[in-house]
């Protein structure tokens, strides 16, 4: 009998390279956060945070989810690639995908990138909203997983600069882009960000 590494059956890849803005010497970190002018200050006033803000509408804007998605993205950046981890020591794609809708959304998704892509609905790129979860088949034997954060971006574990903020019209990104899925609305996704005190 074969055995095969629990590892390999929940891992994922990602691209050696990323955009040409970022391998050309741009500063990763110093690069403002989509949508949010002047990048994400967790220090901000109770009167200029938008979460706060947005606890008192009845149906919160996907912008509560972008806004939650981002203070995860702060937890996690620069947390290495590392094939079958799941914790800040290193961690894999679909470990990630599933700590944050876990600690942000209270939403249990499967291990690996070969069950969470069978969650939810299927939606067409160009209808996507904050929180769906996009695929990719690189070459290779694993699929990567990311989640979207709207204007273009989506928030992953690559594997060669851990968990960074990535764009969906990236040359590589797009030629291997497989499906995307929505696995709540974003009007459920940031009821339960406001509900678990998240952001």
């Amino acid at each position: 009998m074969v055995s095969v590494p629990l590892a390999l059956l929940a891992g994922c890849v990602t691209a050696p390279q990323e955009s040409a803005s970022l391998a050309s010497g741009d500063d990763y970190f110093s690069r403002q956060l989509p949508g949010l002018p002047g990048g994400w200050d967790p220090m901000m006033s109770r009167v200029d945070n938008p979460i706060l803000e947005a606890r008192s509408l009845a149906n919160p804007p996907p912008a509560l989810v972008q806004q939650a998605l981002l203070a995860q993205h702060e937890r996690w950046v620069g947390t290495p690639y590392r094939l079958g981890g799941t914790s800040r020591q290193g961690i894999d794609c679909s470990a990630l995908v599933q700590h944050v809708f876990n600690d942000t959304f209270r939403v249990e998704l499967p291990r690996s990138t070969g069950e969470q892509v069978h969650q939810g609905m299927p939606v067409e790129r160009d209808a996507l909203q904050p929180g769906d979860l996009v695929f990719f088949r690189p070459p290779g034997r694993y699929d990567h997983v990311g989640i979207y954060l709207g204007e273009g971006r989506f928030f992953h574990a690559s594997t060669s600069r851990g968990v960074m903020i990535s764009e969906l019209d990236n040359r590589y990104w797009q030629r291997h882009f497989w499906q995307a899925r929505r696995t709540l609305e974003p009007t459920t996704l940031a009821q339960r960000v406001l509900a678990s005190g998240e952001g």
